[in-house]
């Protein structure tokens, strides 16, 4: 049984300030938990009902386990049909990113994405085409948030995710810069060579100006139907795409 204080402690991770404040988020579902476990990063507590056999995790390290009753699992979830296990996850610290360990390799770059479902899809899509590296820009929503984590479905263990003043990063990085835009060239003919930043803008305003300014590659993915927009996770899904089969060639 999880005393007040403990419900309280939990329940407050959905929350950003509290997050940074503790330095931990919380991940639901036994897939997810085991993808986090056999990454880098450190779970500290796995709470589960008498549904779940945690042995069957086969976990290592020092994990702290706790079963707990479906109603105190139920308070400290953030779905609204729980999965019967959840764990406490420390939020590692990253490296400084470092230019050269993006050479010779592709990152995808988010200009104040929003939405906790399109970075969700954005991290999974990284995740299947290789790509280890995602730049966001600060007020891109924060990817620890529950929402975020549930929808990559493990793939925010596998993936790097790094925050920075995007103006000055993308100033001073020595890499090709694609980004997504409307007036650009036409994607399926762009060659995007070995090496490069993809750049995805804010789903109701593009880039920005000052971002704009810095992207040394407009690419457009053409219409060819009646859509009055992409999604923005769609669109990144389609980058990757190309960027994978142009490797091909």
């Amino acid at each position: 049984m999880l005393s007040k204080s403990q419900i309280s402690f939990l329940k407050s991770l959905q929350q950003k300030k509290f997050r940074i404040e503790h330095g931990a988020f919380i991940v639901e579902g036994y897939k997810s938990i085991v993808d986090f476990a056999n990454s880098a990063y450190s779970i500290v507590t796995i709470y589960y009902t008498n549904a779940i056999d945690p042995k069957l995790l086969k976990l290592s390290g020092k994990i702290n386990f706790n079963e707990i009753s479906l109603t105190d699992l139920e308070k400290i979830s953030s779905l609204k049909s729980p999965q019967d296990i959840i764990a406490l996850v420390k939020i590692p610290d990253w490296p400084v990113l470092n230019a050269s360990s993006l050479k010779n390799k592709f990152a995808i770059v988010l200009d104040g994405i929003q939405d906790p479902g399109n970075i969700g899809t954005i991290i999974r899509t990284a995740d299947w085409f290789g790509i280890n590296h995602i730049i966001c820009s600060a007020d891109t929503v924060d990817v620890y948030n529950p929402k975020v984590v549930q929808a990559t479905m493990g793939s925010l263990a596998r993936v790097n995710i790094y925050y920075v003043e995007l103006t000055h990063f993308l100033k001073d990085i020595k890499l090709p810069i694609f980004g997504a835009a409307l007036d650009g060239s036409n994607i399926y003919k762009t060659d995007f060579g070995n090496e490069g930043l993809v750049v995805m803008g804010n789903e109701g305003n593009g880039l920005r100006p000052e971002i704009i300014d810095l992207v040394q590659h407009a690419v457009t993915i053409p219409r060819t139907g009646r859509a009055e927009s992409l999604n923005v996770g769609i669109a990144t899904a389609i980058f990757c795409s190309e960027i994978k089969r142009n490797s091909y060639k």
